[in-house]
């Protein structure tokens, strides 16, 4: 069982995705995407930016894969779909990617990652489908907006849960590994607990 850790610099509900009784990761970080194995834990801290840096936004345990294919085709997640007519869970739907039946190229939803105009956006594709995969959790905590301050045995120098900066962590020990999944435990909340960060932020007519 492996930790991974990174640091969530825009927090929109899309990188994770809390919604609809799953959290999903399917955009950006494409090395954790790629590297973490069903029964790992994915943790997301939030940024200095917005007064978050050392706090917890989300957990996920990891408890299944997919390929933007099936994720695409799998009615479980059909409303994770973006729709930028609805709701603001459902303008950040991160259901985005699927292949063109006759092309096999990417066809990329109108959605958060795409352009403003709705046309697609290459380097967002190019840098998502690097990696051909989505981690699924029915597992998880999402704090987003209300994130609890990480404990301070998990804050020493040397020994922080976060990382510092773009990328990831995940050279943590087994011991220590557990320690967090117990500590996550003890907050005795689960699923998705508050909305993202950004949510307050956005001009909503």
């Amino acid at each position: 069982m492996k930790l991974y850790s990174y640091v969530i610099a825009r927090d929109f509900g899309f990188a994770p995705n809390p919604f609809y009784g799953f959290c999903t990761l399917a955009t950006c970080k494409p090395r954790i995407r790629s590297a973490a194995a069903v029964g790992d834990w994915i943790v997301g801290t939030g940024s200095t930016k917005y007064g978050l840096h050392g706090h917890l936004v989300y957990a996920m345990r990891v408890t299944e894969t997919a390929t933007f294919e099936e994720y695409w085709k799998d009615q479980r997640f059909v409303h994770k779909r973006p729709n930028l007519r609805g709701s603001l869970k459902q303008w950040f739907g991160d259901n985005i990617y699927h292949r063109n039946p006759c092309t096999g190229h990417w066809v990329q939803e109108n959605s958060h990652h795409s352009r403003d105009t709705g046309k697609p956006y290459k380097d967002n594709i190019n840098h998502d489908t690097q990696t051909d995969r989505v981690l699924i959790s029915d597992d998880f905590v999402y704090f987003g907006a209300s994130a609890p301050r990480i404990t301070s045995s998990f804050r020493r120098t040397g020994y922080e849960l976060w990382k510092s900066g773009t990328g990831h962590k995940s050279n943590f020990t087994g011991a220590y590994v557990e320690r967090v999944v117990e500590w996550l435990h003890s907050l005795g909340l689960w699923g998705r607990v508050g909305d993202p960060a950004m949510f307050a932020k956005i001009e909503w007519a």
